[in-house]
């Protein structure tokens, strides 16, 4: 019982965060737009409890909500279950298709992750260091050419894995237009892969957001190694933020 409540209350928290301030949706709206169409299809990848759904949905998309954790999937289905733009994938994103082991966070779900490297390397780090994942649960796993085949190619795709967005990438293997992944300070070495990743699908311009800003840091699409090395020269204070990825 008390680990419900937990969870209840970690839910409602992330609810007041991210769906109570109306500048931050402006500001998703305003960057989303420029990748994003009506009409579009959106996977979004790590969608927690729906406010980028929210974001897409006004920008008259449809989309995919994939989200593994089933206290947030029970969220989305209460919020977007009836929707007709919306379909929600209660999965994990991996290289392969199969199962993931979740390590769930439940007072922070937003941090929740199949990455035991990305818990390691939140011990000690200045920022994480309330942060505790107690729980844990096996989850389906699919990829993201696997969803694709069933809903088809999407305009846009973010991904907001907690450590894991190099493994998604992994499991892409189809040309899309853009997409975003989140980065964190304490793996850096996952965003270098997953920007190797890209590279390797073809994207050629870059850009990024640090926090949830949601402005675009340099306002031009740069190299992959210009990115590399901005990326890189971050101080650890930035924490994380996103990397944006388009075909040119």
């Amino acid at each position: 019982m008390f680990e419900r409540l937990r969870t209840a209350r970690g839910v409602v928290r992330s609810l007041l965060i991210y769906y109570g301030d109306r500048r931050r949706a402006a500001a998703m709206d305003r960057i989303y737009a420029q990748f994003v169409k009506p009409g579009d299809l959106v996977f979004d990848a790590g969608a927690h409890v729906g406010d980028r759904v929210a974001a897409f949905r006004r920008l008259k998309a449809r989309v995919v909500a994939i989200e593994p954790q089933p206290a947030l999937v029970r969220t989305l289905r209460l919020f977007y279950g009836r929707a007709a733009d919306v379909v929600i994938e209660p999965v994990a994103l991996g290289a392969a298709e199969g199962t993931a082991d979740l390590r769930l966070n439940v007072d922070n779900p937003t941090v929740s992750t199949a990455s035991d490297t990305f818990i390691a390397a939140s011990r000690g780090a200045p920022g994480w260091d309330r942060q505790a994942w107690r729980g844990s649960v096996t989850v389906p796993m699919t990829t993201l050419d696997a969803l694709i085949a069933r809903h088809g190619v999407p305009s846009f795709i973010k991904i907001d894995v907690e450590g894991f967005e190099a493994q998604a990438l992994a499991g892409l293997t189809r040309s899309v237009a853009a997409l975003s992944f989140e980065f964190t300070t304490i793996q850096r070495e996952v965003a270098l892969a997953a920007l190797d990743r890209c590279v390797a699908l073809g994207f050629s311009g870059y850009d990024a957001a640090l926090g949830e800003s949601h402005a675009l840091v340099h306002g031009a699409w740069r190299s992959a190694e210009a990115i590399r090395r901005w990326l890189v020269g971050l101080p650890d204070e930035a924490n994380s933020g996103d990397i944006y990825a388009v075909r040119r």
